[in-house]
C-alpha cells in the first residue's frame, strides 16, 4: 500500500488505518493529512485505528504530531477505536498525545468533533457529492 486513503466528509477528514504502519507510510500519512487540512479548510480529523494492534514510540509520536500540526491549522483531531493493548502501550511509553482527543468509536468520535468545532457532523450537513477521497496524485 502506497498511501493511506484520506476521505473528505464535509468539513472533516476521515482516515481508517487498516494496515500496520511502517515508518515511511506513517510519515507520508502525517504529511498528507496536514496538507489536506490546509487544502480543504478542514476543521476536524477523525482517525480510526481499530485495526491497529501494535504501536511503538514512533507511531505514538506521529499521532501526536498530527494532532499538534492540525491544531496549529485550526483543526481538531480525534482518534477512535483504540484497542486496550494500544492504550496500555502508549501509557507505558509515556506518550502524551497533545492535541489529540479519543473516543470509543466513529459515531462517538464524530459527536466529539461536532462538540469541539461547534457544528453538525459532516454526514448530517453535506448530502451532495463533495464527499470523496482526497486526490494526492500531485
Amino acid at each position: 500500500m502506497d498511501r493511506i486513503p484520506i476521505l473528505r466528509m464535509g468539513r472533516y477528514l476521515l482516515v481508517t488505518i487498516q494496515v500496520d504502519l511502517y515508518d515511511r507510510l506513517a510519515l507520508d500519512l502525517e504529511s498528507d493529512l496536514v496538507k489536506a487540512v490546509s487544502a480543504n479548510n478542514s476543521t476536524g480529523i477523525l482517525i480510526d485505528i481499530s485495526a491497529v494492534s501494535i504501536v511503538d514510540s514512533f507511531m505514538g509520536r506521529i499521532i501526536g504530531n498530527i494532532g499538534t500540526m492540525a491544531s496549529l491549522l485550526g483543526a481538531e483531531t480525534v482518534v477512535v477505536g483504540m484497542q486496550p493493548a494500544v492504550a496500555i502501550t502508549l501509557v507505558e511509553l509515556g506518550l502524551d498525545l497533545k492535541g489529540v482527543s479519543t473516543a470509543l468509536n466513529v459515531e462517538k468520535g464524530m459527536a466529539l468533533l461536532d462538540s469541539k468545532t461547534g457544528g453538525a457532523s459532516a454526514s448530517h450537513q453535506n448530502t451532495n457529492t463533495d464527499d470523496d477521497e482526497i486526490d494526492r496524485s500531485e
